[in-house]
């Protein structure tokens, strides 16, 4: 019997929502518990997911070596272990006669190493890797007492800077001034370990173009298989849709969407508003303004959409940049209304004032931050920058009264409900909006809105961001999508063909 949350293309489906079957919710109850053997392969399978997802989104991705901090417990334990072992050796090589053990493993590590490191094309190196380093000649040379370690080294050392990448020549330069056996085979070791780093990188950008033509056949094939192990794996995602429904239906939208509801229930059972009719509801709308909600969500709920895991950071990141933008854009507002243009077209009177609130406003996100506190700061410099600009341009500076004004116009931007910060953040909402219009994640909006050119570079490329990410995340999970909203919008007792034929 076929997964029945498993997408399948339909020739037959609706213009606004594509590739539609009616399936059954993929969690109908509590996720129930999985063996080890399943969780096993579903870790599995995530990684495999997360890797591949962050190369195609992330074009400054990079693998990085993974050293722990030196005060924690692994690092301590590591340095510990680390020491013991290359003190051992010291010991072994100041025995008359020397005691080659640890050293013939070193270089059979090596060896390893610098194979690891060819590419195909490197037949000629890897013929003198396997003949200068032969650990069968090596071990006889030891039994003799005739093993030389500085001429392997520097066989070693020439072999590394043949092959490493133009940022490691200075390591390479200072391997050469090492004159002591121990501190010289550890740093080889340490500088190879940053090659096969530099070398991993490579070939990620090297299979990068490939990467991002088959990504979003081998993302949906991955998630696939994760929803064999877990069918379980949609429970939040079908909770968010179905609560975006919900709310486009009663015309509600609330700030902070984190789904409370079980996938299934109907909105009715969530009360919120009467229901309209299903022709008024268009899928591709609910869609977009689900994706929406996730520059609004709030960062301690758990019931965050498993289609989207990957990219929470990202969306995070974003929602803490918004949130920042439109504070900022809110106190521009107030200032260039209350006075007057004239002071504002002053050369470089915006990018200055900017910088100031940005820079004041700077961790407002945190729970410790005083936001009530940061505007009076601010308010007290705009109000120094606009009497400053004001004599330099002639005129005269604001009267007390007038400052008075200014300082708690800016103080109230605090407040939640503050007129001047919910148009900013309304405009700032259809700003974004705008990118999810377009079936191109390169296009967006044509202009920037009224009050937001002094931010209109930080939203341009916010936007441009977001835009990206739903982009991409549509292309992959969009069968899954139009399968939960086929259900959300289908009328009981009204068939497929019904709703497809609208």
């Amino acid at each position: 019997m076929p997964n029945r949350n498993e997408p399948r293309d339909r020739g037959d489906s609706a213009p606004d929502l594509p590739d539609l079957h009616p399936a059954e919710p993929p969690g109908g109850s509590t996720p129930q518990p999985s063996t080890l053997a399943e969780v096993m392969e579903t870790v599995r399978n995530m990684s495999n997911l997360s890797i591949a997802h962050e190369i195609v989104v992330n074009r400054d991705f990079c693998f990085k070596q993974n050293s722990p901090p030196p005060d924690s417990l692994e690092g301590r334990v590591k340095e510990i272990v680390h020491r013991a072992f290359w003190d051992s050796l010291e010991a072994q090589l100041a025995l008359s006669p020397p005691d080659y053990t640890h050293a013939i493993s070193l270089l059979q590590e090596v060896k390893e190493m610098l194979l690891s490191l060819l590419l195909p094309a490197h037949v000629h190196v890897r013929a003198q890797v396997e003949e200068a380093l032969d650990l069968a000649l090596i071990r006889q040379q030891a039994e003799r007492g005739a093993l030389d370690l500085r001429r392997l080294s520097g066989f070693i050392i020439n072999t590394m800077g043949s092959l490493c990448a133009p940022v490691r020549d200075p390591e390479i330069r200072k391997l050469r001034e090492l004159e002591d056996t121990v501190p010289l085979l550890r740093e080889i070791l340490r500088v190879l370990d940053l090659m096969k780093v530099d070398m991993v990188n490579f070939t990620v950008q090297a299979l990068r173009p490939r990467l991002l033509q088959q990504a979003v056949h081998y993302e949906r094939t991955k998630f696939q298989e994760i929803l064999e192990q877990r069918p379980d794996a949609l429970y939040n995602t079908t909770a968010w849709l179905e609560r975006a429904v919900q709310e486009a239906r009663s015309g509600s939208a609330p700030p902070v969407p984190c789904p409370e509801k079980s996938p299934g229930q109907t909105p009715d059972a969530q009360g919120g508003g009467s229901a309209c009719s299903p022709d008024a509801v268009s899928p591709t709308a609910v869609l977009n303004q689900a994706f929406l909600r996730l520059l609004h969500w709030d960062s301690d709920c758990l019931l965050y959409p498993e289609t989207l895991m990957m990219d929470r950071s990202r969306l995070e990141e974003l929602k803490l940049a918004l949130e920042q933008l439109t504070l900022t854009a809110s106190v521009l507002l107030v200032t260039s209304t209350h006075c007057g243009g004239v002071v504002f077209s002053g050369p470089g009177f915006v990018g200055k004032l900017k910088q100031v609130i940005t820079a004041l406003l700077e961790g407002s996100h945190s729970r410790s931050f005083n936001l009530q506190e940061a505007l009076l700061e601010v308010g007290g410099q705009v109000q120094k920058l606009v009497n400053e600009a004001a004599c330099d341009q002639g005129g005269a500076a604001m009267t007390p009264e007038r400052e008075t004004i200014l300082r708690g116009q800016i103080r109230d931007v605090a407040q939640t409900h503050n007129p001047v910060r919910n148009l900013i953040a309304s405009r700032i909402q259809n700003f974004m909006l705008s990118f999810l219009g377009s079936t191109s994640a390169q296009k967006g909006p044509v202009g920037t809105p009224v009050g937001l050119a002094p931010v209109g570079a930080e939203l341009a490329e916010a936007g441009a961001a977001f835009g990206r990410i739903v982009h991409h995340n549509r292309l992959v999970f969009g069968p899954y999508y139009s399968a939960i909203l086929k259900r959300a919008l289908l009328p009981q007792g009204e068939t497929e063909t019904d709703i497809d034929s609208r």
